[in-house]
């Protein structure tokens, strides 16, 4: 008697479900950083960590959304520890990436794509400000930034 085929189920990531691709996933990522390379708030930090060639680091951050929306291996990193080395980090530089990243995904993605990108976002954004600067701060703090800086 031969033993039973164990079938692996891939589980479908939400994202996917509500129509997130790497397509989408590289537009909302080049879109939302031409954003940040031409604010006065957030361009400093970006020039001074990337300086002239962002390819680079558009093609990780493909990989990182990639990862964290629709749950592929792209991604290897610490991307917590990455940012701590960076100097200067401070609430209103979270806030002010926060309210550009979700106008960005609101203004390109249908609302239930948009959706997904926000909510992981909004995760994100708070995980990496608490783990930085030692407060947490409540998901909704974050998310609920809609003025410009």
């Amino acid at each position: 008697m031969s033993k039973p085929r164990m079938h692996r189920t891939r589980i479908k990531a939400p994202a996917a479900n509500a129509g997130v691709t790497e397509a989408m996933i590289r537009y909302v990522v080049i879109a939302f950083y031409a954003r940040v390379s031409i604010d006065p708030l957030l361009s400093p930090i970006f020039d001074r960590a990337l300086g002239d060639d962002w390819g680079p680091h558009l093609d990780r951050m493909c990989d990182f959304w990639s990862w964290a929306l629709l749950m592929t291996d792209r991604f290897k990193g610490t991307p917590i520890q990455t940012h701590e080395n960076i100097r200067g980090l401070r609430q209103d530089h979270f806030e002010r990436w926060q309210h550009l990243f979700r106008r960005t995904a609101s203004e390109i993605c249908p609302a239930p794509a948009a959706a997904q990108f926000i909510q992981k976002a909004d995760t994100i954004g708070a995980a990496f400000f608490a783990a930085i600067s030692g407060k947490a701060v409540p998901i909704s703090a974050i998310a609920s930034v809609e003025t410009v800086h």
